[in-house]
């Protein structure tokens, strides 16, 4: 790597992301049903109809895993809890068995020295709450709520912090208006509904949070570098519209208590009756922000009704997403985040990282694209906190090679190899260089 820790104040903070669907084995240890078991089952949704049942059985090998972030050199975990292995049916009874898997992770974090970053919820909704209408149905609020507080009665007097829910809008747009994640609708009704519930219910775990005396609580959101196709109007009002769906939409209502314009051009009439009575909630106070970035995308104006938009293919170099590899959008909207919406809070980019290929060969794994994508990502927030912006930490994604959701087991985003055939874990070369550059 071309970092090390000395590039960096004191402060700054390296670590490692996952996710509980994508890792653990969601069939075993008394875990619910969750709408991706079923979006999994349905035939076209995901590659070779594969699913999280067994993962990279993290459940089973937490020791293992936990020993290689230590080898890693990493100060911060985060990883996120599965509402449905700690309330199979979304509500009711607690299985006893899921709660002590995540007493075990935060004591072995601990115990590594080791910060514990939880995130309560990674997309993984109980089916019984699906059924009632998932995050289209304004009592999740209700129910997300109680869900923290299970959890965090157990585990929230040793996590270091903790945000409520991973990217809303991967929740709620990319799965109910473009359907290409569970529960995989296309309804813009149910989309205007789930993306103001989904931080409804943010706001109402926040609120439980404080109430059990919690401190260095966040928000997470996703962001994509938008640029219009061409120099006319036409391009540019549409890469204005994605950007205000995609990034601004969820930014300004958790930080300036409001949706943008222009976005609710197309998804005004189809919102929640009175939803603006609902800002006090979902902008109450949080102590930092997660920024999640992976690429930016290339927009195009078409005709039909809102958004009237598709992405065309950029020119840039491109990971196995077939995602554009654009550094400079990380700096952007760390400089962006900080001066139009969070003002001086803490930031984290919660998670970057890279897809490719990767195989074993002789005992290693050769992943040079990622290592530089790494070293060119940490060098624009290198220039951010140079610049005097707060950012505060940097989470590669993924620890290891994972469930890529409906592309199945692919797409590698590890520092670690898993063969999903033997779980064996090889370490690949940015994993030892990342572990070199970090080194005390």
């Amino acid at each position: 790597m071309k970092f090390s820790r000395a590039d960096f104040p004191e402060d700054f903070l390296f670590g490692t992301a996952t996710s509980s669907y994508q890792i653990e084995g969601h069939g075993q240890g008394g875990a619910g049903q969750t709408h991706w078991d079923t979006f999994a089952a349905t035939p076209g949704n995901v590659a070779r109809a594969e699913n999280g049942r067994i993962a990279c059985d993290h459940y089973n090998r937490l020791d293992e895993d936990l020993d290689l972030l230590k080898g890693l050199g990493v100060d911060v975990y985060r990883f996120s809890t599965s509402w449905a292995r700690v309330l199979p049916e979304g509500r009711g009874p607690v299985n006893e068995e899921g709660l002590d898997f995540y007493d075990r992770l935060v004591d072995g974090l601990l115990e590594r020295g080791i910060k514990p970053a939880a995130t309560l919820y990674h997309w993984e909704l109980p089916s019984q709450l699906a059924d009632r209408g998932g995050w289209t149905n304004r009592d999740i609020g209700d129910w997300f709520a109680d869900f923290t507080q299970v959890v965090m009665e157990r585990i929230g007097d040793r996590v270091w912090s903790a945000a409520p829910i991973n990217e809303p809008w991967c929740v709620a747009f990319m799965s109910h208006f473009l359907g290409l994640q569970a529960p995989g609708l296309r309804d813009i009704r149910a989309t205007a509904r789930a993306m103001h519930h989904v931080l409804l219910a943010h706001g109402r775990s926040i609120g439980v949070m404080r109430d059990l005396g919690m401190k260095n609580l966040g928000a997470v959101c996703n962001f994509e570098y938008a640029i219009p196709v061409d120099d006319s109007p036409e391009a540019a009002k549409a890469a204005r519209t994605y950007d205000g769906y995609y990034n601004r939409f969820f930014i300004s209502g958790l930080f300036n208590k409001s949706y943008p314009s222009d976005v609710l051009e197309g998804l005004g009439p189809h919102m929640p009756e009175n939803y603006q009575d609902d800002f006090d909630i979902i902008g109450q106070p949080v102590d930092w922000c997660g920024i999640n970035y992976y690429t930016r995308k290339i927009i195009a104006p078409t005709d039909g009704p809102w958004p009237a938009l598709e992405e065309v293919e950029g020119p840039l170099p491109k990971t196995a997403m077939d995602w554009e590899i654009y550094p400079d959008g990380l700096y952007h909207f760390l400089k962006r985040v900080h001066e139009g919406y969070t003002r001086g809070l803490p930031l984290y980019v919660t998670e970057n990282g890279l897809a490719s290929y990767d195989k074993v060969s002789g005992g290693e794994v050769h992943d040079q694209q990622r290592i530089d994508y790494i070293n060119d990502h940490v060098a624009r927030v290198k220039r951010a906190a140079d610049e005097g912006i707060p950012v505060k930490g940097y989470y590669l994604w993924s620890l290891m090679d994972n469930y890529e959701w409906s592309l199945g087991y692919d797409k590698r985003f590890g520092l670690v190899h898993v063969d999903f055939q033997s779980l064996k874990r090889t370490p690949k070369a940015s994993y030892h260089q990342m572990a070199k550059a970090l080194g005390r």
